[in-house]
């Protein structure tokens, strides 16, 4: 795990200038990659590579980067993990390359050598940025994992063309400028992160997952994909796995076994990060069964009723016998992490989770380098809950007249949220059986929202967004197509579910959870893997029927068959509780100087990014307890953190207000 940055500009032939610039890029992403720095130039082309190594494999001086090939052609800086790079090497030597180090950046550099780049990523197993300088044909190649583990930004200043692991790195050169994106400031407010390839600056790209783009030179661009998801889909419909439920798993654990074997190799410390749910219970469970001595495992836990996970934890951690540490945090020692965000995440996300995630990554890089995890079994196996709404939604819905619906949701709105609840509260009180349904006032004008929705996946786009219409908050705003859009297109006659599932997995997991864990877990130098996102275990799921995934109302259904094999189903089952912070409170609360400052309608109508009004309204709702607008509101405030955060470093160059 590491980080890497690289300038290249056309005629520039002073060594000294460029390595000191690559140096300074790879310096400012130095919490990637504490170990080690290197540099390295082609004086004749003017490209500079910067490389910081976090040391996991191979802790030698043969592992350091950039690494050029054995025949002199090919030089790479790589930031990643190749989780099947013995079985490479073994193939490599066959062919009579001999090695010198144990890394598997040289696996990859040579295997680049020996088949080229596209076969040698098509080969890989493994999460990963690249940047790959064929010297012969002066040819530059960018690559990204298939589901986007690790970021990689690129675009250009003037006649250079830059790129590295976070922003930081193209900020620090000294022709970096800056510019706000306001089309992708609005897709920020409905998604509440920057969906690839957009950044939040102009003319400034994220390559997409599977991805590689060439460059013959700074302007010479093309990005091809080198594996698809959707082919992932269609080649799972038409080699479908078959055999009974019992058979379906064990295939399914054979699979996830060899994947998390694979991905406990390292000459580090080696744990996993445990929530007590059934995604990283199962991945536990298979490490514990693959080591000879109890795993490492890591949880944090919350005082505040719902949000406290740390019990099912350890409980998990109890019945595995694994080696558990759990620390329960303050509610003041969580609001220590706010003012650190923006610069943990370096453009504006506001996935409030962000905050337990980077506390559990500090825990675990206490005792250890690389921590395990079970993001991706949600998108992989059908395990979010809103898969099971949105199907019950629009299956009302459909039937309906768009009209009916129009004039539906009119009424609905007519009704506040308070006159709702309380309505709801009534009937439950009177209604045996029935518990309590908090903020269903909320959910009603939320799904009046909804009731205009085109088709199913137009339904689920709302579902998932903050503000659902993000080009009223953003004066001057155009919302642009994304992979959302391209997803709605996909697979029509697939059942819902699927195309949910697709859909998350091209869009949320890896503009959302990836981009959480890996700036939460690389702040504090710490390497997460996550055995879930191995496409081997990606493509199987897609050849699963949809029986093994979601069944009777529930999703998960043969990996939590394969969690029972481990645990006693008893310590397993319960609701699927987010990872978050009572954001809602504290703002009504101990945060509420803090947002009130960065909320106020004359400082947003100074800096012209944002209407002012609209957020006013919402911010004096919330506070009077009328209505929960913790996350539309957490979005406004973590751009404008994230703005504060930027503004000496913004303040020489065109910030596109209004």
């Amino acid at each position: 795990m590491c980080g890497i940055a690289g300038c290249w500009t056309p005629g520039h032939s002073d060594p000294v200038s460029a390595e000191t610039v690559v140096r300074g890029m790879a310096s400012a992403i130095r919490h990637r990659g504490p170990d080690d720095a290197g540099t390295w130039f082609d004086a004749g082309a003017g490209l500079a590579f910067g490389h910081r190594r976090l040391s996991i494999l191979d802790l030698s001086p043969e592992g350091h980067q950039p690494m050029v090939s054995h025949d002199g052609r090919w030089v790479v800086a790589f930031n990643g993990e190749i989780y099947n790079f013995a079985e490479l090497r073994r193939s490599l030597e066959a062919s009579g390359v001999r090695f010198r180090g144990h890394s598997d950046t040289e696996v990859l550099v040579e295997g680049i050598a020996r088949w080229g780049v596209v076969p040698t990523l098509q080969k890989c197993a493994g999460m990963f940025a690249l940047a790959a300088w064929d010297r012969e044909a002066r040819t530059l190649h960018l690559a990204r994992d298939r589901f986007g583990e690790k970021p990689l930004y690129y675009g250009r200043a003037g006649r250079t063309l830059l790129f590295g692991s976070e922003l930081k790195a193209l900020r620090a050169h000294p022709s970096w400028r800056g510019e706000i994106d306001r089309d992708a400031l609005a897709l920020y407010f409905r998604y509440n992160c920057v969906p690839a390839p957009r950044s939040i600056y102009v003319g400034v790209s994220k390559l997409l997952p599977g991805h590689v783009a060439t460059f013959r030179g700074p302007d010479a661009e093309t990005v091809a994909p080198y594996w698809s998801l959707a082919d992932a889909v269609e080649a799972g419909a038409r080699a479908p796995l078959e055999g009974s439920d019992e058979e379906l798993v064990d295939v399914l654990e054979r699979q996830l076994r060899t994947t998390v074997r694979e991905q406990m190799v390292a000459d580090v410390p080696l744990g996993a990060l445990l929530s007590g749910g059934i995604d990283s219970t199962a991945v536990v469970a298979l490490m514990q069964a693959e080591s000879t001595r109890p795993v490492n495992t890591f949880t944090i836990g919350f005082r505040e009723a719902g949000y406290d996970e740390a019990r099912h934890a350890k409980a998990v951690a109890a019945h595995l016998g694994t080696a558990h540490t759990e620390l329960y945090v303050t509610p003041e020692e969580a609001r220590a992490v706010i003012p650190r965000l923006p610069a943990i995440y370096d453009e504006p996300f506001a996935d409030s989770s962000q905050v337990p995630t980077f506390l559990v990554s500090e825990l675990a890089r206490r005792h250890v380098t690389v921590a395990l995890s079970g993001d991706g079994g949600d998108e992989a196996f059908g395990g979010y809950t809103r898969y099971f709404l949105g199907q019950r939604l629009w299956d009302t819905l459909a039937p309906l007249p768009r009209p009916l619906r129009r004039a539906s949701a009119g009424l609905i709105r007519r009704v506040s949220p308070a006159a709702w609840q309380r309505a709801i509260d009534l009937a439950q009180r009177v209604l045996p059986g029935h518990g309590s349904a908090a903020r269903t006032g909320d959910r009603m004008h939320k799904l009046a929202g909804m009731l205009d929705a085109t088709d199913a996946l137009d339904l689920y786009r709302l579902m998932c967004s903050h503000w659902p219409a993000p080009s009223a908050i953003v004066p001057g705003a155009q919302e642009p197509r994304t992979l959302h859009d391209e997803a709605r297109m996909r697979f029509p006659d697939r059942p819902l579910v699927e195309r949910m599932m697709y859909t998350d997995a091209l869009t949320y997991l890896p503009d959302d959870i990836m981009v959480k864990v890996d700036r939460a877990a690389m702040a504090v130098s710490l390497e997460t893997r996550a055995p879930f996102l191995d496409h081997r275990v990606v493509e199987l799921a897609w050849r699963l029927p949809l029986r093994a995934k979601v069944r009777d109302g529930e999703g998960k259904w043969a990996l939590r068959r394969l969690a029972y094999r481990h645990v006693p189903r008893a310590l397993l089952d319960r609701p699927k509780q987010g990872f978050g912070v009572p954001i809602d409170s504290w703002l009504r609360g101990p945060l509420r100087q803090w947002a009130g400052d960065l909320l106020s309608p004359e400082r947003l109508r100074r800096e012209g990014f944002l209407a002012a009004e609209p957020i006013a309204t919402k911010w004096a709702e919330h506070l009077g307890g009328g209505r929960n607008w913790q996350y539309h509101l957490w979005d406004v405030l973590m751009f404008e953190a994230w703005l504060d955060a930027e503004r000496a470093a913004l303040a020489p160059v065109a910030l596109g207000a209004a």
